[in-house]
């Protein structure tokens, strides 16, 4: 998914390693108006509560946009996980 992400300078650091933890590319960054703007591309399945992880990270001050990019392979050790969970069900 592409992420444009809206945080004010203070939260900057956090919501970029909070990206890198979800597996996250930081495409670039721009400021406008006293805010930075994040472009990034994170895997969907990482991006499913992201809401309310930046209302944290932000105290509710950060805003985001989500659109599709492209597909991609999972990582090995991630797929070995899904595939464990199919099977025991």
């Amino acid at each position: 998914m592409n992420m444009t992400i809206m945080v004010d300078k203070d939260h900057v650091g956090d919501v970029m390693g909070d990206l890198n933890s979800r597996r996250g590319k930081v495409m670039g960054m721009d400021s406008n108006q006293g805010y930075e703007i994040i472009n990034a591309q994170v895997p969907q399945a990482e991006v499913l509560l992201y809401a309310a992880d930046l209302t944290a990270i932000t105290g509710g001050l950060g805003k985001f946009t989500l659109e599709f990019s492209h597909y991609e392979e999972v990582p090995s050790q991630i797929a070995e996980k899904i595939i464990a969970a199919a099977q025991d069900k």
